[in-house]
């Protein structure tokens, strides 16, 4: 361990904590997409991506959501690859960045989504209101967590480079 620091400060690696953070939001972002798609949209079978057209609009609307969360946790593992390659990963910024992502998903999923655009309900045949509450309830703590998370570790970096 102590020979891996010793490298990393000969080679000049340094911590990317923007970059980890924004590799790992764009991940966070990705797994909520996919628990979404997955447990919301085929297990549970409540809604699709597009519900304001017919089934098979809806189904190629969710296909097209799985695409681009896919193609966002590729992405997202690329880059973070990246960042180890480099040792320029800054861990507890990412940690911050996955739940940032996280939150910022599922909020903007129960606004944008759910109440702006209506492009779906979460479920439909019930009451949507007490839904809607704990979706954007457990987005706002995941965003929260987050904000948690990114101030302790911009607080913790800064003690580090002041010494």
């Amino acid at each position: 361990m102590k020979e891996s620091a010793q490298s990393n400060a000969a080679s000049g690696a340094r911590p990317e904590p923007r970059r980890s953070m924004a590799v790992w939001a764009l991940i966070g972002a990705a797994v909520m997409a996919a628990v979404d798609e997955i447990v919301f949209h085929q297990i549970l079978g409540w809604h699709h991506f597009y519900d304001r057209s017919t089934t098979s609009v809806g189904l190629l609307s969710d296909g097209l959501l799985h695409s681009a969360e896919l193609l966002a946790l590729v992405a997202g593992f690329f880059l973070h690859a990246d960042l180890r390659r480099r040792q320029a990963l800054a861990p507890a910024h990412a940690w911050a960045g996955f739940f940032l992502g996280l939150g910022i998903f599922q909020l903007f999923d129960g606004i944008v989504d759910h109440k702006l655009l209506r492009l779906h309900q979460i479920r439909y045949g019930v009451e949507v209101t007490p839904y809607d509450w704990a979706w954007n309830i457990t987005g706002l703590i995941l965003l929260l967590v987050g904000v948690v998370l990114a101030v302790h570790a911009a607080r913790r970096s800064g003690a580090g480079s002041a010494s």
